[in-house]
């Protein structure tokens, strides 16, 4: 019997409506009844389904346990079973006092951003889009970071998806998620992940051998992930990862904390000031004035070190809440690196009225000759957005401070999308369209 067969006797019951929902990415069902669900349009909130109770979420983990030949009980309380497009993980009720607890992630082989999208939603603006596209083209090392459910991930593989065609990517994760190979089947890529057997830095030595271009790593949150970084890209090799941190200039310090070892820190920050380009903060909250979940870049931070071997940052571009924007040209270090990759950074727009993107652009090509004040400027509501010369800023700086003013026009407010449900025959065995095989894992130390 194949992973394909061992999976259609799986049964999802009630569970089915939301796995073939699009807009619903993660499903959590805990304390006796209570579900919570994660959408990309509402954020988290609860729904009541009398149908989904500890008998369905007890009968669908014994099925998975059952079909892989394993157990789920008291001698063995975890169990996470995984697809190609689809995370679940199980607490038995004898950890789980409150009753048996389950947490479902969709992780489907689609890029879900697309720049239409990202502009329309105010995700980031025109200019500074444009920007980190180039410096994925300028193989520019980017490390995105955020909270649990900002998007990290699926921001990584939007950039991955601007790589050159005829670069070859190898991703390397614990727990299967950015499924380029699927997405990109002619591409010249490799989907390798860890286990018991094969840790970060096993996999990372053949990785090596592997010749790759791009180094994708879904997320840094261990020791073994960080020194997988720091190998990857002292070799010379690009890489795209993710890693919790409230701010995308603090990330350096971030990894350092996930180290184990007694290593010296001068050491540390120097090798990834030097080695990583840029780091991306993407925030996410439940906005009043769009009433709906939002997602925005609020911060890009560049990292390098200056002629006397200093670990420096820039922050680059700063959205503070209020609409408030900072904006700040890339040091030469940056435009250094990205001419010897043969970018040349955009030229600023040189006729017409300045704007809030023609401010961005122009900031960041060095050129503040069109950065003109439009004050006077009465069509829309304003958001003002404030641009710097470049001051470069040490690793305990922390704050910068505006020296001109423009006025932007903010993008226009949309609707939230309709979200299609689909109904379930309680007579026949409810399974999710889009997953194709389901592999189970007890013990596991880290899932989500």
């Amino acid at each position: 019997m194949n992973s394909d067969n061992m999976f259609a006797t799986i049964d999802f019951g009630p569970f089915i409506e939301y796995l073939e929902d699009d807009d619903i990415t993660d499903m959590s069902y805990s304390n006796n009844g209570q579900l919570w669900l994660r959408s990309l349009s509402k954020g988290n909130y609860r729904v009541d389904n009398e149908k989904i109770n500890n008998e369905v979420v007890e009968k669908l983990a014994f099925q998975c346990s059952n079909c892989m030949g394993t157990t789920f009980n008291m001698a063995k309380p975890f169990l996470d079973a995984e697809s190609a497009e689809l995370r679940m993980n199980f607490v038995h009720e004898s950890i789980a006092t409150n009753g048996i607890a389950l947490v479902i992630r969709k992780t489907p082989a689609k890029i879900r951003l697309q720049e239409e999208k990202l502009l329309e939603d105010n995700y980031v603006t025109k200019d500074v889009h444009d920007f980190l596209i180039q410096c994925v083209l300028g193989h520019c090392n980017i490390i995105v970071c955020g909270e649990t459910g900002s998007g990290k991930t699926e921001f990584v593989k939007y950039l991955a998806s601007h790589t050159r065609e005829n670069e070859k990517i190898i991703s390397i994760e614990d727990t299967l998620e950015l499924h380029l190979d699927k997405i990109y089947p002619n591409r010249d890529i490799v989907a390798m992940k860890t286990n018991n057997i094969a840790s970060y830095s096993d996999v990372l030595v053949t990785c090596m051998r592997q010749n790759p271009k791009w180094i994708l790593l879904s997320e840094v949150r261990s020791a073994e992930a960080v020194s997988a970084v720091r190998n990857s890209i002292s070799s010379g090799h690009n890489i795209l990862s993710t890693i919790h941190s409230d701010k995308a200039r603090s990330i350096p310090h971030r990894m350092y904390s996930l180290m184990e070892t007694e290593i010296d820190v001068d050491q540390f920050l120097k090798t990834i000031y030097r080695y990583v380009q840029l780091g991306v903060h993407i925030k996410a909250y439940y906005s009043t004035e769009l009433q709906k979940f939002h997602r925005e870049i609020d911060e890009i931070t560049e990292f390098y070190v200056d002629e006397n071997n200093d670990p420096k940052f820039n922050v680059i571009y700063q959205k503070y809440m209020g609409g408030k924007v900072v904006i700040k040209e890339p040091s030469a270090s940056l435009k250094e690196y990205l001419l010897a990759q043969n970018i040349k950074l955009l030229k600023p727009l040189s006729n017409g009225e300045t704007g809030p993107d023609d401010e961005v652009e122009a900031i960041l090509n060095n050129d503040f000759s069109s950065a003109s004040d439009t004050s006077n400027s009465t069509s829309e509501p304003s958001l003002e957005v404030s641009i710097q010369q470049p001051v470069e800023s040490d690793t305990s700086v922390q704050n910068v401070q505006s020296t001109e003013s423009i006025v932007a026009q903010p993008t226009s407010n949309i609707n939230d999308s309709a979200s299609t449900v689909a109904t379930v025959n309680t007579n026949v065995v409810a399974r999710p369209k889009f997953i194709n095989d389901i592999s189970a894992i007890s013990n596991s130390e880290e899932v989500f």
